[in-house]
């Protein structure tokens, strides 16, 4: 029951990101501010390195609030800058609300995962594990059929930031409702 939950949870998370894989960030810089590809590596380098050492950073996280309240507190705020990038009028601003995001942003999945691990008796361990992975990239796979319809109008191609952060939010808010009350921190 609990990994059903989880996994519905979890589709819905990479439902919402799959809006906003780096490839359509990245298309969405260049035809918002002329962005180029050389520059654009450079972005999302530094967003990639920021995202790994905030998942680095989970675990100490972790460790003094919960695994639960890690995944909220850090991926909410994330998915709030998440929201506000196409919302900025100018191209430093927005790789500044980008990067700061993927600071905080990768946090949720080291703790996601011992999460499952921890709500499973060891012998399901894999099978929880292999079920929850599914339901992500299930999740993340209906998303880009929609990402490519709105692209392909100028008046559009903002939406897709605004739908990720919210479904993400919400995920957010469902996953601490529903799990914040058995979350304890590592011992």
């Amino acid at each position: 029951h609990v990994v059903m939950k989880l996994s519905a949870l979890f589709a819905l998370d990479s439902f919402g990101g799959g809006f906003v894989v780096q490839s359509f960030a990245a298309y969405w810089f260049y035809l918002r501010f002329g962005v180029q590809p050389e520059s654009l590596g450079v972005i999302f380098f530094w967003a990639n390195i920021f995202a790994g050492i905030s998942a680095l950073l989970a675990s100490r996280l972790a460790a003094r609030f919960g695994l639960i309240k890690t995944m909220v507190w850090t991926h909410l705020p994330s998915n709030v800058l998440l929201i506000l990038v196409p919302l900025m009028p100018t191209l430093p601003l927005a790789i500044a609300v980008l990067l700061v995001r993927f600071s905080i942003s990768q946090m949720d999945v080291p703790t996601r995962q011992s999460y499952i691990m921890a709500v499973v008796s060891p012998e399901e361990r894999s099978a929880a594990a292999g079920i929850t992975g599914v339901a992500r990239t299930i999740g993340a796979s209906i998303s880009p059929l929609f990402v490519g319809l709105m692209f392909a109008r100028p008046s559009l191609v903002s939406l897709p930031f605004f739908i990720a952060g919210t479904l993400k939010i919400v995920y957010d808010l469902l996953l601490y409702r529903a799990f914040a009350a058995t979350s304890q921190p590592l011992a």
